[in-house]
């Protein structure tokens, strides 16, 4: 059975099933069975069922997108603008402690959705009733944090890149300031935090590698002692491959970490104090805010 990744508004995305053996191909529009009606997107790729959990049951495409439907779909879209300044004024009106994000109509328009962020929970039972005696269709409101809302808002990062969460991303992992300190990186909050307020994404993507290599390194700041003399680390540099010694009594050398290796097999260095003198250059406090 052939599987799809298929994606809609806000950059949401769900996997499909061809059971029906349509003639799909990547960026194919297509209608697809959703809750008590049907939806419309855009196939990404050709998934497996590895990606899918063998308990779910894998929701299917239905047919391949026409014209209409297209035309449906800006329908919709022009729909959710009006939709999205009504639901503001009945927020206002109920004075509720939420902003809301995006509206989208389910392509059938059996469903409507109201994406909002909050700091604390909202009691939007009489919003819920206002927007259902308004629209007579069923009404979900959703709440959702920031990195969703950058998600759905797309955009792109520092980097010059689209976002990688509007792009490719499917899930959030846990990010930590921890991450940012062991690739040595300048602990800035301008320059950690994403669209989001919160640390960026591509923190976790490197872990694996500094995980790896970091051992191989002795600590910035450590004592050492080498067949030159005595002396202190003042540089590590994993993408050279390379430490800077400052020595006591005989200026600076440079070691690769082949001849660290082959040091330490020799027993001709050792480190003899390995506090490190790395600081940080901003509160902690205002980096783990980045963290929520």
């Amino acid at each position: 059975m052939d599987i799809y990744l298929v994606s809609f508004k806000g950059n949401r995305r769900s996997y499909f099933s061809n059971a029906g053996g349509l003639v799909i191909k990547i960026g194919s529009k297509v209608v697809v069975a959703a809750e008590r009606g049907e939806d419309f997107g855009q196939v990404v790729r050709k998934g497996s069922e590895e990606n899918i959990d063998p308990e779910i049951e894998i929701p299917k495409i239905l047919r391949l997108g026409i014209e209409s439907d297209l035309d449906r779909m800006i329908f919709n879209r022009q729909k959710e603008t009006e939709t999205f300044d009504e639901c503001l004024k009945f927020v206002e009106k109920h004075r509720l402690n939420m902003k809301l994000v995006d509206v989208e109509y389910q392509f059938d328009c059996n469903k409507i959705t109201f994406f909002f962020t909050a700091e604390k929970r909202v009691d939007f039972r009489e919003l819920v009733k206002d927007l259902a005696a308004t629209y007579r269709t069923r009404i979900e409101l959703r709440q959702i944090g920031v990195r969703d809302e950058a998600k759905r808002r797309d955009g792109y990062g520092i980097c010059g890149k689209r976002q990688c969460c509007s792009s490719w991303l499917n899930d959030f992992s846990t990010i930590t300031t921890q991450m940012a300190r062991n690739q040595n990186l300048a602990l800035n909050p301008q320059k950690l935090s994403g669209n989001c307020g919160r640390l960026l994404c591509c923190l976790k993507y490197e872990m694996e590698f500094y995980d790896e290599v970091t051992p191989l390194y002795p600590s910035v700041g450590a004592r050492c002692t080498t067949r030159h003399g005595k002396g202190v680390i003042t540089k590590s540099d994993i993408f050279k491959e390379e430490i800077r010694i400052l020595l006591d009594e005989a200026g600076e050398i440079v070691m690769t970490l082949g001849e660290l290796k082959r040091a330490r097999s020799r027993g001709t260095f050792s480190v003899t104090d390995s506090r490190s003198s790395r600081s940080n250059n901003v509160g902690s406090k205002e980096l783990d805010d980045l963290q929520g």
